[in-house]
């Protein structure tokens, strides 16, 4: 990856930014868009411009984006501050909260290679035709045409 730029007088330039965070522009440009981070200055030239504090919450950012939490999440955890007894116990019931959906999620997940196995134990290549093709068109045409949105299982992120 190429090293980024110093800072100008004024701050990092987006590309330089993204490369120092290591998310890319287009991610930066979302997170400002939804509110994670705040618009930044202009140079005289119209160029986005962040500070160094701009680069540690974008890693931030970033982090809790890795550990799969929701934009809603990360929101909260930027809010609170580390000195605060109160925010820390806020802190700890978001991610005792996100391991809620982490662990539903494995649930799931788990329920999804049972299925898969199942699958693929269904044929093994010997006949004329292929069961796992087979078996998928049989499940395609067994859902219900039309369902509503919302019905199905919902994910967390």
């Amino acid at each position: 990856m190429p090293v980024a730029n110093p800072p100008s007088e004024q701050g990092y330039r987006i590309g330089d930014a993204a490369a120092r965070s290591g998310l890319s522009a287009t991610n930066i440009r979302y997170y400002e868009k939804e509110g994670l981070v705040a618009p930044q200055a202009r140079g005289d030239n119209s160029y986005r411009l962040y500070t160094d504090a701009d680069v540690h919450r974008l890693r931030f950012i970033r982090l809790c984006r890795a550990m799969d939490m929701s934009l809603d999440e990360v929101r909260a955890l930027l809010g609170l501050d580390l000195r605060s007894k109160a925010d820390c116990a806020a802190a700890s019931v978001a991610l005792d909260t996100h391991l809620g959906h982490v662990r539903e999620r494995l649930r799931e997940l788990r329920s999804l290679e049972k299925d898969l196995i199942a699958l693929r134990d269904c044929c093994d290549g010997s006949d004329a035709q292929c069961h796992i093709i087979e078996t998928l068109h049989a499940r395609a045409d067994a859902q219900p045409s039309g369902e509503p949105r919302g019905t199905r299982a919902t994910r967390h992120v």
